[in-house]
């Protein structure tokens, strides 16, 4: 009975948890139907709440706005929009931050999330896996004098919360494994372990 009722569980919460996932990242991009006059919304015209149009139109903006940025008049206009919002006190330091950690985690130019790390945390007999976000600069690498590095170290189930920390190099341990199975390592609380790396 009881093995039946695991395996029952083992098929369902996968599909559940997906499709709640799902569900909130349609709603969200859904929102982007407020950009379009009440009067024009599928819901207005047909009736009825057609899903999946907020992903559409999401998709399509995102396209058009990367095609239009991408000539030189594009780049001209967001040069001039980011030179308006850096006059603004408060929005000039929350968007300035935000840009440019977006920045460094898509252009795909940063180092940021590139390496899987192993660190002893939260204390020396244990450990943890953890991410690369990059190495200290300015003052703080004048400061600690030897080589360390930026890390990020997620929470479990939730990755997208945890600690930042700056280790010394020597201390990290660089995994061959790729980010995305030492997310699924870390998001299964160890349960899913990655696959060995190929010997050469």
């Amino acid at each position: 009975m009881r093995k039946y009722f695991i395996t029952g569980l083992l098929v369902w919460i996968p599909l559940i948890i997906t499709v709640w996932v799902l569900t909130l990242l349609n709603g969200w991009m859904d929102a982007s139907l407020l950009l379009i006059p009440k009067s024009y919304r599928p819901e207005t015209l047909l009736g009825f709440y057609v899903p999946g149009v907020g992903v559409v139109l999401t998709v399509a903006l995102l396209f058009i706005t990367g095609l239009l940025t991408a000539n030189l008049l594009g780049r001209r206009l967001i040069l001039l929009w980011e030179s308006m919002l850096a006059h603004i006190p408060v929005v000039k330091t929350i968007y300035g931050g935000v840009k440019q950690v977006s920045d460094t985690l898509f252009s795909g130019q940063g180092q940021a999330f590139r390496k899987a790390l192993l660190v002893r945390y939260p204390h020396q007999g244990s450990w943890s896996v953890a991410f690369q976000t990059g190495r200290p600069r300015g003052e703080i690498a004048e400061i600690l004098k030897e080589e360390h590095v930026s890390v990020f170290i997620p929470t479990t189930p939730n990755p997208t919360s945890g600690f930042f920390m700056i280790m010394p190099k020597k201390d990290v341990i660089e995994l061959n494994m790729s980010v995305d199975a030492a997310l699924k390592y870390i998001i299964s609380m160890g349960v899913v372990s990655p696959e060995p790396p190929p010997r050469h």
